[in-house]
């Protein structure tokens, strides 16, 4: 059986550079859109940057991003859209954060982890 070297480019988001949703998404930016004169902004905004990428990615301090986007930061993002209303579907965000509250929801870092491993082309690495 002949080895295959895997030749494709890594890439790291690193946990320490960011605290918060925002602060990811200006991380995913600078990683994946420098030449772009837009930025990402929303988890699907995230979820469609990715399936031009063909790159495996190392999640550096995953641990502290499981933190910082955790329990409390997942219930502040669906207060936020709750609060804001239309364009949000605010009967599902509410559902959502029910979910959260009794403990069988996912956080925003869960949620991220799902979104790029939903894209075959990428392996994701927690480090």
């Amino acid at each position: 059986m002949k080895n295959e070297i895997n030749n494709k480019k890594m890439t790291v988001i690193n946990g320490g550079h960011f605290s918060n949703l925002e602060g990811f998404y200006e991380e995913i930016s600078q990683l994946f859109m420098k030449d772009e004169d837009w930025k990402i902004g929303t988890l699907d905004g995230f979820d469609d940057i990715l399936y031009g990428v063909d790159s495996d990615i190392t999640w550096k301090d995953s641990q502290k991003s499981r933190e910082d986007l955790g329990f409390e930061s997942t219930k502040e993002f669906y207060e936020n859209k709750i609060r804001m209303g239309k364009p949000f579907n605010v009967e599902l965000i509410q559902k959502k954060l029910d979910d959260l509250m009794r403990g069988n929801g996912q956080t925003l870092f869960e949620i991220l982890v799902e979104i790029i491993e939903s894209h075959q082309n990428i392996k994701l690495i927690l480090d």
